[in-house]
């Protein structure tokens, strides 16, 4: 079963103005999550009011929620270490 993702206009604005090679590692791993939404990497990310997931790419921190029911996964947001959370 494959997950649909969708993006919203943060992370979209991310992924459009960061250079390529960080985009294409980036899309990587969003890509594998279409596959394996809770890869062994993945942890819970706390203070939140929906149940948000992170993921690693070098410096930087992609959210995410899963809704299982529809198949989706929403990109929440994308940025650096710093100033993901």
């Amino acid at each position: 079963m494959t997950f649909d993702i969708e993006y919203s206009t943060q992370s979209f604005k991310f992924l459009k103005n960061v250079d390529n090679t960080l985009r294409k590692r980036l899309l990587r791993k969003i890509e594998n999550l279409r596959i394996e939404p809770f890869p062994s990497d993945t942890k819970s990310v706390e203070g939140f009011k929906a149940k948000l997931f992170r993921v690693r790419v070098g410096n930087h921190r992609i959210l995410y929620e899963v809704d299982t029911k529809l198949n989706l996964i929403g990109i929440v947001r994308v940025d650096h270490r710093e100033r993901v959370y």
